[in-house]
Parts: structure tokens; C-alpha cells; sequence
């Protein structure tokens, strides 16, 4: 029988509001929030009503390094005397906050010009990046996929981030952001270090399908993992198509991600900008990876098709 109690945490986004998850017998939080005060409110009376006492509280793990589920953890570890645990791979953007943030902003930056993003809004996206009240740097420890601790297994389940990991206990699975149930989450713009970020998304969620009729987001309630798992699979391949087509009867060679996002997407800015130049981008990429399309590199990589028309049967998944 779970004994996770589930606790809504921060003020609510497009992808809903976020959810903690609180483990009374085994000591454990995942996910603490983001860092602001409604959400930390929150989560302490959520603990407490748990009825486990905060000097109880052991461990503290975070699915990825995104500060709506990372910003509260340094606070929630300081309260408490606890240890933070995340993936490997993200660990250095949450326990190495400013300089891990510094490189991350360089790389973005670099990938937003590749991708063929106009300088003014390459500047917009990195303005509107601002800094979040972690630590320079904290003591937080990296995992890889198959390490427990209390209990709770690491599932490495990439693409959303590098580092993406779901949590899974005898009783439940949590699946941080790899499936939501009200909203898809963002490949290639969420996470500019990946290769090939929709492919590993899609063998995340295979890798995930078969283990748990349903799990635990890191945004909302309790979802149905098949059916969440074929909703992005449906999404996917419809933005392939789109992505696709934008570049098949475009009157020019070959384009840019950002003047597919441009058609697929319209006007955009900020995160937004960053979001829907890095989902072409993936999209693109993944075509050219199975021989739709193909990458011209120049000062901005583009793509242009190398077959007639989109195959009906065509199956991203690696």
C-alpha cells in the first residue's frame, strides 16, 4: 500500500501546480518546490500534517535540476539536517549553483545562435533567465540509474534533462516531469546539453511503460501511465509531421530551427523562445537521425528533407 502523500506546492504554471511528495516512514521528500514563500508554506504544514517532525525528515531528492522542483531543496536540507540526492547529471546545476548557472548560460546562448535565433531575442531569453535564491554551492549527492537510498530506486528517464530521473519504491513510482497529465513537457529547449533530446525522451517513456500502471507527476494528481505514454507519442509524431512539412515546402533549401518554431509556433519571446526553437530543434534532429531529413551546418544549422514525402508509418522512437 503508497504511503506517499501528495502536497501542492507554489503558485501554479502552465504545466499546473507543482507536487511534493512526502514518504513519512521512510523520511523522505521529493521534489520540495519551488523557492518562494507560498511554496515553502505549503510545504511545511504539508509535512506536518503528515505528522513526520522536520528533524525526521532524511532525505530529500529532486527528479532534475529545474528550480520549480530544485528551489526549495537547500532550505527543506538546512531545516531539517537532511541529504539531498539527485542524478548524476544534474547535480552539478543544483549543488554547484553559480558556476554550474554561469556555464549553462554560455551554452544556451551558443545553442540559441546555432538553432538560427535572432540576436534581440538570444538577449531576450538570457535577460529574462534571472538568478534563483540557491546557494553558490551546496553538498548535494549524484546517483545513477539502479542506486536506492531509503528505499527508493533511480530511473534515469533523460530527455526532458540530461540528469531526468524517475524515483521508484516498492509501492509507487515518481515520475518528475517525463509525463503530465495536462500538459507534454518541453524537449530540446529545457535542457540544451542534450544530443538527439526527443529520441532519449521517447526511450525514457518506453523504458517507464511497463514498469507501473500509474504514477506520481511532478505537476498535478496521479496519472495513467499507458495512456499518458501514448498522448506524447501521438504529440510527437504530429510535430514531426509539422516540423516535416515546414521544411518541405518552404521555397528556400533549407531552414533553421527557429523559422520552423517561427511557422509551427508564431511570434515568440523569453522562455518561450527558448522553448519552441529547442522543439523544432529536437524534432528536426531526430528526422535526420533516421533519414528524412538532413543537417546543413553553417553559422546556423539547417535542415531540408531528403525524401518526397513523410512516411505514414514512421516511428520516432530509437
Amino acid at each position: 500500500m503508497s504511503d506517499a502523500v501528495r502536497i501542492p506546492v507554489g503558485d501554479g504554471s502552465p504545466e499546473g501546480t507543482n507536487s511534493a511528495y512526502i514518504l513519512p516512514a521512510r523520511g523522505v521528500v521529493i521534489d520540495p518546490g519551488p523557492p518562494t514563500e507560498t511554496a515553502w508554506t505549503s510545504l511545511q504544514n504539508g509535512i506536518t500534517e503528515t505528522g513526520l517532525a522536520f528533524e525526521d525528515v532524511e532525505h530529500v531528492f529532486v527528479t532534475h535540476w529545474h528550480i520549480d522542483h530544485a528551489g526549495l531543496a537547500y532550505r527543506l536540507m538546512d531545516r531539517a539536517n537532511a541529504t539531498v540526492h539527485t542524478h548524476h547529471d544534474d547535480a552539478a546545476l543544483i549543488g554547484d549553483y553559480a558556476s554550474a548557472r554561469r556555464r549553462r548560460l554560455r551554452r544556451d546562448r551558443r545553442t540559441l545562435e546555432q538553432w538560427g535565433v535572432p540576436e534581440s531575442v538570444r538577449d531576450d531569453v538570457l535577460s529574462r533567465d534571472t538568478s534563483s535564491p540557491l546557494p553558490d554551492s551546496f553538498v548535494v549527492v549524484g546517483h545513477e540509474s539502479g542506486d536506492t537510498v531509503a528505499g527508493v530506486e533511480f530511473v534515469h528517464t533523460p530527455g526532458h534533462t540530461a540528469g531526468h530521473a524517475s524515483l521508484k519504491t516498492d509501492e509507487d513510482l515518481f515520475l518528475g516531469d517525463l509525463l503530465l497529465p495536462t500538459y507534454t513537457p518541453n524537449v530540446g529547449g529545457s535542457d540544451t546539453r542534450l544530443d538527439d533530446p526527443l529520441g532519449r525522451y521517447l526511450t525514457s517513456v518506453n523504458r517507464l511503460e511497463s514498469t507501473s500502471r500509474d504514477g506520481n507527476p511532478g505537476h498535478g494528481a496521479k496519472l495513467e501511465i499507458e495512456s499518458a505514454s501514448a498522448d506524447v507519442r501521438r504529440h510527437h509524431r504530429d510535430r514531426a509531421r509539422a516540423a516535416f512539412r515546414a521544411i518541405a515546402t518552404s521555397e528556400v533549401t533549407a531552414r533553421t530551427p527557429w523559422e520552423v518554431a517561427r511557422q509551427l509556433f508564431g511570434d515568440m519571446r523569453g522562455i518561450h523562445a527558448k522553448f519552441g526553437a529547442g522543439e523544432a530543434a529536437a524534432h528536426l534532429q531526430r528526422l535526420a537521425e533516421l533519414g528524412i531529413v538532413e543537417r546543413v551546418d553553417g553559422e546556423a544549422v539547417r535542415y531540408r528533407p531528403i525524401v518526397d514525402s513523410y512516411p505514414d508509418d514512421l516511428s520516432l522512437t530509437p
